[in-house]
């Protein structure tokens, strides 16, 4: 299999992608945006249109067209519009429809031609291709493991990131179009309407057996190269499209985790010792002391910006807060409910 330079190329790719898709889906599991890879997908397909029809590179035209798209879909978002989710779902069924009638009018019309693109060919990664693909993934890495506590941070609490000086907008954005990225680095392996499967299913595998942010971003990735890496080689064997294959093996990994992460809480659960209730130990100032409560107020911001910026060390799973030195428990403001615990 390794002696055909097309499936050398082919499992390059397939790295690739397994890292890039799992390290920027863990962001939009924890916005409660996981289908956002989807629409970005169905955008993507103008830009495939666009290159076959003016006879350019489809990648990179699926490039300008899913960022664009993508700070769209962050500017729609942001602004809390409660008819945002029809604008958006006219964009995602738009460029669908669009990358169809360019391709039927470029000289690339057969359907074969946009199967591909659709699920994936171990066949279509050409040398130039990998290239892009490489450059964009190292981009995508760069910035979803080098800002991962900026990024934890807005995707925990907004209004708490920006009050403690957080760029949330343009780290938004950013988050955005890295998305929009990694589904143009992920459609030549894994197709354009599965994409959002690989950014999604290996995170909420990974949920399953741990316990912090830090690992379940590596547990995912680590699952999402596996994954990737046996699909496009199980392609080859079976005769396969890839994309469908490592999906679906991606499935598999999430029930056999759900399957072993069962026994293990139970395990857990009757080896941890028994506290009795948590008790609260915070004395509520008196009402003409103002200037102790802003005292305490500007304390409480400065602890919960250390736990924001540092809340991939923290206790994202519901892990209670230490005994004091009373044997009480200590009253933190423990991060929101909304995390990987779900």
């Amino acid at each position: 299999m390794l002696q055909y330079d097309f499936m050398q190329r082919a499992l390059i790719a397939a790295v690739l992608v397994g890292i890039t898709a799992p390290a920027v889906g863990i962001y939009l599991v924890q916005r409660r945006q996981a289908l956002m890879g989807d629409g970005i997908g169905h955008v993507a397909l103008t830009g495939v249109g666009l290159g076959f029809l003016f006879q350019t590179s489809p990648v990179w035209m699926a490039v300008l067209v899913c960022v664009l798209g993508a700070i769209v879909m962050e500017l729609v978002r942001s602004r809390g519009n409660q008819r945002g989710d029809i604008a958006l779902a006219m964009l995602f069924y738009g460029g669908m429809a669009c990358g169809k009638l360019l391709v039927s009018k470029s000289a690339q019309a057969g359907s074969g031609s946009l199967e591909s693109y659709l699920w994936g060919s171990i066949l279509t990664v050409s040398p130039a291709d990998l290239v892009v693909i490489s450059g964009l993934a190292a981009v995508v890495i760069a910035v979803t493991f080098g800002l991962r506590r900026q990024l934890f941070a807005i995707c925990q609490d907004e209004e708490f990131a920006r009050v403690t000086g957080v760029p949330v907008r343009l780290l938004n954005l950013l988050l955005a179009v890295m998305a929009a990225v990694t589904v143009t680095v992920a459609m030549r392996v894994v197709g354009l309407l599965l994409v959002s499967a690989l950014m999604v299913v290996p995170v909420a595998a990974a949920q399953q057996l741990t316990r912090s942010f830090a690992a379940t971003q590596a547990a995912a990735v680590g699952l999402g190269i596996t994954v990737a890496v046996l699909g496009v080689g199980g392609s080859y064997e079976t005769d396969l499209p890839p994309g469908p294959t490592i999906v679906l093996l991606a499935i598999a990994a999430f029930a056999l985790f759900s399957a072993v992460a069962a026994p293990l809480a139970r395990r857990r659960h009757r080896s941890a010792p028994d506290t009795g209730p948590a008790v609260c130990d915070v004395v509520l100032p008196a009402q003409d002391d103002h200037r102790g409560t802003q005292d305490d107020h500007r304390g409480t911001l400065h602890d919960h910006r250390g736990t924001l910026l540092h809340g991939d060390r923290g206790t994202l799973h519901g892990d209670r807060p230490a005994d004091g030195p009373d044997g009480t428990r200590r009253a933190e403001d423990p991060l929101p409910s909304g995390g990987l615990a779900q």
